[in-house]
């Protein structure tokens, strides 16, 4: 079978196009993973997708798709943690520190990411390697060890000049099938449109945020919109600003030594107060604090004793 069935379904024309069911797209991806579609007609598909906007159910499907092709990992964690953002308007990736912090609370978080078009200043791979912040608790796995054939999918990004819903669908993945899971979008309206195609597949906590590039990290300094799933049901909540400074949350040729700041060799106020929002938003969808507040305050004390002999709290 070819994918032509399911792009005439996506391309017929104005009044006659419609959107594939979750069925429909779980097929059309199956064929895609397998390689059993023509790179012509993978474009055909995935631009159009990109023209039109995808739908909740199209992402469900091409994710449930994914998942069914590469065999689960052995990997047992608690959160999930993707971060796939390409980084042109990115900084340090603050948001490991944060997720360091959720690990030395008691979670096994695991990190999965391409990683890709990053400047120094916010390469994801380069960090980890320079910190030592890697641990049993905190573990990253690379899409292209994970899936070479979502790498070579993400890869047409290079081929389009644009992104595709595979950016969107490796955010989706959760290849260690962790019971929660956090994700940054660009692109505000795709926070609900995740948050949707997550219920679809039955997952059940879930929270999505407009973080910085792309990637789940929260500015202190604006009150943010958060989506996702808590028991199944939809939320739409606010966090409120943690500072009063006003500032972007990027400086795309900023650097931060991420070694120094968690050392505490390194006093930047800023950049302390994007890892505690990051890490207690994070910490409040495992469910270790009732409150987004109360997280916050847990991802305080979590900081001040990071370098304790026993760090496990939550």
């Amino acid at each position: 079978m070819s994918l032509a069935p399911f792009i005439r379904i996506v391309a017929q024309g104005k009044g006659r196009a419609r959107a594939l069911t979750q069925s429909e797209a779980h097929e059309a991806m199956a064929l895609i993973l397998a390689g059993d579609a023509a790179p012509e007609a993978i474009g055909a598909l995935l631009m159009v997708l990109r023209l039109r906007g995808e739908t909740d159910s199209e992402i469900a499907g091409f994710t449930a798709a994914l998942r069914a092709s590469v065999a689960a990992t052995r990997v047992e964690a608690d959160l999930d943690w993707p971060c796939y953002a390409a980084g042109r308007t990115r900084g340090a990736p603050l948001f490991l520190l944060a997720a360091k912090l959720v690990s030395q609370a008691g979670y096994r978080v695991m990190l999965h990411g391409a990683n890709s078009h990053q400047q120094s200043a916010a390469n994801v791979r380069q960090a980890l390697a320079t910190t030592g912040l890697l641990s049993d608790e905190l573990m990253y796995h690379p899409l292209e060890t994970l899936s070479p054939v979502a790498q070579d999918l993400l890869n047409l990004r290079d081929t389009f000049g644009l992104r595709s819903c595979i950016n969107t669908v490796s955010r989706m993945w959760n290849p260690s099938d962790a019971p929660v899971s956090v994700q940054g979008v660009f692109h505000p309206s795709y926070r609900g449109l995740q948050a949707s195609a997550a219920a679809a597949l039955g997952q059940r906590h879930l929270t999505v945020i407009k973080g910085g590039g792309g990637e789940f990290e929260r500015n202190p300094a604006k009150e943010i919109a958060v989506f996702g799933l808590r028991d199944g049901a939809h939320i739409s909540e606010a966090a409120p600003a943690l500072i009063k400074e006003t500032r972007r949350l990027h400086e795309p040729d900023g650097h931060v030594d991420l070694a120094a700041l968690w050392a505490g060799h390194l006093e930047d106020d800023f950049a302390k107060s994007i890892v505690l929002a990051t890490a207690g938003l994070a910490l409040w969808s495992l469910n270790a604090a009732p409150t987004i507040s109360a997280a916050d305050s847990l991802a305080n004390r979590l900081w001040l004793a990071r370098h304790a002999p026993e760090r496990k709290s939550a």
